[in-house]
């Protein structure tokens, strides 16, 4: 038996947080050795059936460009399901307007795998209580409450009082609906002007009738019962339709004992969930849950990481400007917990492979520029941040000083300090990089 190949299979396996995976180190099978899952385990997918008429309207609703002051711009066109529901272009925004010209205020995240995502609170995870906590007690409460380190493998970052849930990067929407609606209206997107001039336009649709036959004919009379009714419609063609949440990828299939993983994909996979070293399942969660629902690749926690300003985003012309996330400007009514200035919501990593702009301002335009911030930002800032004409650098440079001290500096590999060793290798990265790539979704196992 090759002992280096059973080493990093054993290592590979470590910390898979939540699942009961047992790794057994002796008298493991060949096909083991090779790279296989030894203890596959079964995963619950969302049924799969025919869209329901009220989601084949919302998929009318959902490439309707005519809907959009260009007559240019869909949902589709943004969130493109060629390109897992996010971004199709290479840019680090999207551009809408009339003319197509106005840029975007941030990158646009995908639309897959939201509909296990819950909704907005301030911690700790509620679970499955709907009682409405007020969000200013809680953000008071978890300001003098101790905050657990997010590891690989632990649990007591779940009951971290901050802020979690939601959709869009600043979680300012709950719903499918809502998330739906607030592109159709942006002036920078979309740009459908009001939600009379997008009723007006839904009663022109060549899909109306199918507005009468599920609603009655009096629902073309109440422009904003329309345009909720139609939201609604697009909401339910993401719940329904499978593409958006296949769970297909070849570490779906690693997990089920249906695929093999490379030995740079063992070593990342290690890697990832190692939290000595990138500690990326600290805040991407990899292991299933307890009754097999496949993991998300989020704790649905919002972060303050610091992240480097874009010059190329138009609004940053501006040296007063500065996009604060939780704290505004596209969200207004948490403005005041300033503890939460700067944090944005934890991504999926499902698909992240197919991107071309990452975080948040789409600052970053591969994988391998995201591992270097994780891995420098705190050991070598140089390499990550600008410098200004006197050689200072120039860190947090896309955070106001006064908001600075929000920025994780306890989650590893953020624990690290000016000079320390980096938390993984170039090669580590590489690794890392090659086990991203096991979650892009369309995988066709072999038999």
């Amino acid at each position: 038996m090759n002992s280096r190949i059973l080493w990093l299979l054993g290592a590979g396996l470590l910390a898979l947080a939540g699942a009961v995976f047992a790794v057994e180190t002796q008298g493991l099978a060949e096909a083991s050795l090779a790279g296989a899952n030894p203890n596959p385990v079964h995963l619950r997918r969302p049924p799969t059936a025919p869209l329901s008429a009220m989601a084949q309207l919302g998929k009318d609703i959902f490439y309707d460009a005519s809907l959009s002051s260009s007559g240019a711009l869909s949902c589709a066109s943004c969130h493109s399901p060629d390109h897992a529901y996010g971004p199709p272009n290479d840019g680090p925004v999207m551009l809408g307007g009339a003319t197509l010209a106005r840029q975007g205020a941030r990158a646009v995240p995908s639309l897959t795998y939201l509909e296990r995502h819950p909704n907005f609170s301030i911690g700790p995870d509620k679970g499955d209580d709907d009682n409405i906590i007020d969000l200013a007690q809680m953000a008071a409460l978890g300001a003098q409450s101790a905050r657990a380190t997010k590891t690989a493998g632990g649990t007591g970052a779940a009951a971290n009082i901050v802020p979690q849930g939601g959709l869009f990067w600043d979680g300012r929407a709950d719903t499918l609906q809502e998330q739906a609606l607030f592109p159709l209206l942006d002036p920078n997107e979309m740009d459908g002007g009001s939600v009379e001039v997008v009723a007006g336009k839904l009663r022109r649709a060549p899909y109306v009738q199918r507005f009468v036959e599920l609603f009655g004919a009096r629902v073309l009379d109440n422009q904003r019962l329309l345009v909720a009714e139609a939201m609604f419609a697009v909401a339910r063609y993401q719940v329904e339709e499978v593409s958006f949440h296949p769970y297909s990828s070849k570490y779906d299939h690693w997990l089920e004992g249906k695929a093999r993983l490379s030995e740079s994909e063992l070593r990342g996979l290690q890697l990832f969930n190692d939290p000595d070293k990138a500690n990326c399942a600290g805040c991407h969660t990899s292991a299933p849950t307890r009754d097999g629902l496949p993991p998300l690749f989020t704790d649905h926690q919002y972060e303050a990481l610091g992240a480097p300003r874009n010059a190329a985003l138009e609004g940053n012309r501006d040296p007063g400007h500065f996009d604060l996330g939780v704290c505004g400007p596209q969200r207004t009514d948490v403005a005041e917990q300033t503890q939460y200035c700067g944090m944005f919501l934890t991504p999926t990593l499902r698909n992240t492979a197919t991107r071309h702009a990452f975080f948040h301002n789409g600052v970053f335009r591969s994988l391998k520029d995201v591992l270097d911030f994780y891995n420098f930002r705190d050991t070598n800032p140089e390499k990550v941040f600008p410098s200004s004409a006197d050689g200072t650098v120039q860190k947090y440079d896309d955070l106001p000083a006064k908001y600075r001290a929000n920025v994780d500096v306890s989650d590893p590999p953020f624990d690290r300090h000016l000079g320390d060793k980096p938390a993984v290798t170039e090669q580590d990265e590489e690794d890392i990089i090659a086990f991203l790539k096991t979650l892009t979704d369309g995988y066709k196992a072999q038999n």
